[in-house]
Parts: structure tokens; sequence; C-alpha cells
């Protein structure tokens, strides 16, 4: 079963704007898919975090080459 879409309105920076719109151009997707798919990499990070994992990007899966501090 789908859930019902909500339409919201938000107010956000020229700045962000031309982030999610070149995000959204290169990955060939609109800007609701960038802002949907940042939302559940948050998710990700935000549950992650309550079970005391750390949050980072690494090129080999065994090591954390830099550990994303601040954002929650």
């Amino acid at each position: 079963m789908k859930s019902a879409k909500l339409r919201m309105n938000v107010q956000i920076s020229q700045e962000l704007v031309e982030l999610i719109d070149g995000i959204a151009e290169e990955a060939e997707v609109n800007r609701t898919d960038v802002i949907r798919q940042a939302l559940a990499l948050m998710k990700v990070a935000h549950d992650a975090k309550k079970r005391g994992k750390h949050i980072g990007l690494a090129s080999d899966p065994d090591k954390l080459d830099s550990e994303i501090v601040g954002v929650l």
C-alpha cells in the first residue's frame, strides 16, 4: 500500500537551490528526488548515530578516511 503524498512549501536560500539543481542535473533526477534521497541518507546517519556508530567516507571498506561530524 502506497502512502499518500503531501505537498510542502519550504523556504531555502538561493545557494541551496543551486546546490539541489546541480546535484539533480548530475544525477539526472528532479529536485524532489534529490531531497528524498538526502532525507533517506539523513535517516540512515541519524539511526546509526543513535546506535553509537560513526558516519564517514571510505575508499577502503575496512578504514574510514573521513568522519562526518556536526551534521546530527
